[in-house]
């Protein structure tokens, strides 16, 4: 007869193994219940991990994009309102300036040089406006003030100090000499004319703005591209300026009611250019408004198809997964039990 070696170590190592494997399957299957992927998509996958990976690249691309043009969409908005002001207060210095056509008092006339200069400050705020950091109206020179004060400076602004010394030039006298009362509609005319051109060349980016003549453009898609700003060296700005810098300097001048109407006939034409120039920029990014829409339309259906893939690929069943957890508490229930009682057992408790 041969006597056996018994021990109770072998169940003990048993024991603790089926433990530790169990312990390891739940942490991944509570990870896995939270995220509704697997823990380990490399293992899972294996040659598919790649295609995982490249859709999950193209969703963070997809959804960068949509993050990009909510931006866009906010500065094409805050443009749209800016240019807003500035249409609106075209059409009301326009509005004065139509008013002016029958005989005016030099009150009259006062108040609407003043009106003339406070459409001119809103105009240069409007200009002026700025977002997330960025001059709106600046085209790529976004961290430049774009458009100069008229009414700021010491002594004077340029734009200012530009005007009266054309005044002076051309007249040969200042605009508070009695000579003014002796300029004729022609010689008006001729420096109206002559003022036009220096605000249409390029004394205008001299005295004016500092904005560049290329504008910002923003990606929407991975193939297109959208204007997502505008400068204040478009013409309609720039004829703007010109229409309200003649109805702030020479309407209360002391001409003759001849040449005042050759100044007002002008500035309402130029104020006619400046809406309908105005206007257009708003509808440029206004298309662009409808481009980014359009866009985000596509990115959202994109994002749903490639969400919809990787979860295909990755995905995992959550109530399986739950029902799986539970299953697991109970085992290893069992098995601490077990555990004990094997820890327990000894010949020495039956000597």
């Amino acid at each position: 007869m041969k006597a056996s070696f018994v021990s109770n170590m072998s169940l003990q190592n048993a024991m603790r193994l089926t433990v530790s494997k169990a312990q390891k399957e739940m942490v991944q299957l509570q990870e896995e219940t939270v995220t509704g992927r697997h823990a380990d998509v490399g293992a899972t996958l294996g040659a598919k991990t790649a295609r995982t990976l490249n859709l999950h690249r193209d969703l963070q691309r997809m959804e960068s994009l949509k993050s990009t043009n909510a931006l866009t969409t906010q500065r094409l908005a805050a443009s749209q309102e800016a240019l807003g002001k500035m249409s609106e207060a075209a059409n009301g210095a326009m509005e004065v300036l139509i008013a002016l056509s029958g005989i005016t008092t030099a009150d009259q006339l006062d108040l609407a040089q003043k009106n003339m200069g406070n459409a001119l400050s809103t105009f240069t705020a409007a200009a002026n406006t700025s977002f997330s950091g960025e001059y709106l109206f600046a085209g790529i020179n976004s961290d430049v003030i774009p458009f100069k004060d008229y009414f700021e400076g010491s002594p004077a602004s340029e734009a200012k100090d530009a005007f009266d010394t054309a005044f002076f030039v051309h007249f040969g006298f200042t605009q508070t000499d009695p000579g003014v009362a002796e300029i004729t509609p022609d010689e008006m005319k001729i420096f109206i004319g002559d003022l036009e051109a220096s605000f249409m060349g390029p004394d205008w980016q001299a005295n004016w703005s500092t904005a560049s003549d290329e504008n910002m453009q923003s990606r929407i898609s991975a193939a297109e591209t959208v204007q997502s700003s505008t400068n204040t060296n478009t013409e309609g700005m720039r004829y703007m300026a010109l229409g309200l810098v003649l109805g702030q300097e020479l309407l209360a001048l002391g001409t003759t009611e001849q040449t005042r109407k050759a100044v007002s006939d002008a500035a309402i034409n130029y104020m006619g250019r400046a809406v309908s120039g105005v206007d257009s920029e708003r509808s440029k990014l206004g298309i662009s408004e409808s481009r980014v829409t359009q866009a985000n339309v596509s990115l959202n259906a994109q994002i749903t198809i490639l969400g919809t893939s990787i979860k295909d690929m990755e995905g995992i069943d959550t109530y399986e997964a739950a029902t799986r957890v539970t299953t697991l508490e109970s085992q290893l229930s069992l098995a601490y039990t077990l555990t004990s009682r094997i820890q327990n057992l000894s010949l020495l408790n039956y000597l």
